[in-house]
């Protein structure tokens, strides 16, 4: 195996790293009735952001990207940042995220876990 495909791999994990932080604290969350976000889940947003666009880049090896999954991808992990950085701006604000982003946060987040590995 060459080393840009050991780096992809790498990188790929990195990626699901941060879904696993984004989606475990907000799992957390809801186990224990809080309907609030977290700077976790903000942190594992960020991960699996970066990650994910350094994935998005031409690499040269034969693995094909699939754009439009990728910008599908895109398109949710900036909604689920955008619901994480209203709720916790509310929250510093004193005042409550709305149960309903709280909940569009995880159904979204295993929406972009799913489209991964579903669609090939």
């Amino acid at each position: 195996m060459e080393a840009l495909e050991i780096l992809r791999h790498v990188l790929v994990f990195v990626h699901l790293i941060g879904f696993a932080v984004l989606f475990g604290s907000w799992a957390a969350e809801a186990y224990n009735r809080r309907v609030q976000v977290t700077r976790l889940m903000d942190l594992g947003v960020s991960i699996a952001g970066i990650a994910g666009l350094i994935l998005a880049l031409p690499w040269g090896t034969d693995h094909e990207l699939n754009y439009v999954k990728l910008g599908i991808k895109l398109v949710v992990l900036t909604a689920i940042g955008i619901l994480v950085e209203r709720g916790l701006s509310r929250q510093r604000a004193g005042g409550a995220i709305p149960a309903s982003a709280f909940w569009a946060i995880g159904v979204l987040t295993l929406l972009n876990a799913g489209i991964a590995v579903i669609w090939r």
